[in-house]
């Protein structure tokens, strides 16, 4: 029955995750696997398996996009993050000691479990941003409600944060049901004072510093060329592409006075783009609207290739570029490429590896006399906060995130993306504009709203008064660095380190003392 009641909490985090985004079944699923734990012998074999079903339930049917990529991956990938979940669920068994094999709820404090144990699964989850391969950071608790203001918390502590908040206030509504039964409210009084803390956080969240206007704009076009998803590079010609997306581009008139017009990642596949006739066409484009484009482009580099995105002046000069640091791994290159090459693998899928690039995330968009720095994450760097933190350090203002997503089928990808975004845009107190070549594309405010979007497969162009930005959010300035969420994960892993030592004292005490 715990098993069960596990695996239903996992179901449910997956419901409340996009694309379905029912965020209170989040809670009610992290709910469930705490009163499953709790109820469950302490045995770490026990509390092991409890967590690899909870991590596994949620994880699998929310990760689904993969098996679009690489079928093989879909099946491992979640089993893999589960077991990093097991081994926190069992860490907090180790940590703690909580009630006898009989199932019985023990007057220990249930509530230095739920801290101790919402710690060491954001601590399997800082595994998962980084590992392997740079790290698979979907179907983070985070996601759930980034359409809710419960995400302003981004400012202060991260995606992560966010996620330990969610760990531990579904937590501590566990506990409060697991006593219901008791008399009085002392037995209550830490989860009704660890709920007070997490809504008093959630308050100061609001008001926390996130960045100012300064008062300028960029009129943003955004041009999708719409078309089928599902579609592999190499099943495909990208002539049709680049057609697709000059056809939407001349929905655009020189009267809409755009300062920036934007193509999407992968939009250009060409040997040179500078030698190539689409080069042509777009500064055709670029002189018949009066307007600088960003365009994304992919050119031959030897063997390999690159993933890029250009700015293009008004008088047809690349002026300005940046390169794909953060690739796909499966989708821009194939990690152990000869091993898997030996075992029959269809890598000949991916027959190139994407070079990464090394120079800062930063585009200079020209407006009057000046340029305006414009930070951008191409595609996948949208779902790393380091990556749109690399452009915002280096004088960002708005935030660029060109994509692809057309390799996809269904909605589970693109629509975490769009939440990534929302969360992207809260935590670097930045707009967000996102290009899609088949969708999604819109335009988010730093308070993560939505204020337009043209749908997945539609051939359209939008555009808006874009506000600058500047100023720092709290996390963007202190809470992240080279190695991720570094100072959270060493927060937790010292209150993890220091809840061990407490308890194996305590164990040590006679009784009577």
């Amino acid at each position: 029955m715990h098993y069960l009641l596990a695996l239903f909490g996992g179901v449910l985090v997956a419901v409340g995750l996009p694309p379905l985004a029912w965020w209170p079944a989040m809670l009610i699923g992290i709910a469930c696997y705490v009163v499953a734990a709790e109820r469950a012998p302490s045995r770490t074999r026990v509390q092991f398996t409890l967590g690899v079903l909870f991590a596994w339930g949620w994880l699998a049917p929310a990760m689904g996009w993969m098996w679009h990529l690489v079928p093989g991956g879909f099946i491992v990938a979640p089993l893999l993050f589960a077991i990093t979940h097991g081994a926190a669920a069992a860490i907090t068994s180790c940590v703690i000691s909580h009630q006898s094999d009989s199932g019985s709820v023990s007057s220990t404090s249930v509530t230095s479990r739920i801290i101790v144990r919402g710690a060491a699964h954001v601590l399997a989850e800082s595994l998962r941003f980084v590992a392997p391969f740079g790290g698979v950071p979907l179907a983070g608790l985070a996601l759930g409600v980034a359409e809710t203001r419960l995400a302003h918390l981004v400012r202060l502590v991260g995606p992560l944060g966010l996620a330990l908040w969610l760990l531990l206030f579904a937590g501590a509504l566990a506990e409060l049901w697991l006593r219901r039964r008791e008399f009085g409210w002392q037995s209550r009084r830490a989860a009704l004072g660890l709920l007070a803390v997490l809504v008093v956080l959630q308050a100061v969240a609001q008001t926390a510093p996130h960045g100012r206007d300064t008062g300028e704009s960029l009129r943003i076009a955004l041009v999708q060329g719409g078309g089928p998803q599902g579609v592999l590079a190499i099943d495909s010609n990208p002539r049709d592409v680049v057609d697709r997306h000059l056809v939407a581009t001349r929905f655009l008139k020189q009267s809409d006075e755009i300062d920036l017009v934007v193509w999407p990642e992968n939009a250009i596949d060409v040997r040179d783009f500078t030698t190539s006739k689409v080069r042509d066409e777009i500064i055709t484009e670029i002189r018949r609207l009066d307007a600088p484009f960003a365009v994304g482009v992919t050119e031959d580099a030897a063997t390999a290739f690159t993933n890029a995105q250009i700015l293009v002046d008004r008088d047809g000069t690349e002026t300005s570029r940046y390169d794909k640091i953060r690739r796909v791994p499966y989708g821009e290159y194939i990690p152990l490429r000869a091993v898997l090459e030996s075992l029959g693998a269809p890598v000949d899928r991916i027959p190139r590896d994407a070079i990464a690039g090394t120079q800062p995330a930063i585009l200079l968009v020209p407006q009057g006399d000046t340029t305006v720095p414009v930070a951008v994450a191409i595609s996948w760097e949208i779902f790393f906060s380091g990556r749109v933190n690399d452009g915002v350090a280096a004088g960002g203002q708005v935030v660029l995130n060109p994509t692809n997503g057309s390799s996809y089928t269904g909605e589970i990808l693109q629509q975490q993306q769009v939440a990534t975004s929302q969360l992207r845009a809260i935590e670097s107190g930045r707009f967000v504009v996102q290009a899609g070549t088949t969708g999604y594309s819109l335009i988010v405010d730093p308070a993560g709203h939505v204020l337009q979007r043209i749908p997945i497969g539609q051939q359209a162009a939008i555009f808006a008064d874009v506000p600058l930005r500047t100023g720092r959010s709290i996390y963007s300035r202190f809470g992240y660095s080279q190695f991720g969420d570094l100072p959270l994960v060493v927060l937790l892993v010292a209150f993890i380190a220091v809840m061990a030592v407490r308890s194996r004292r305590m164990r040590k005490v006679p009784l009577g003392e």
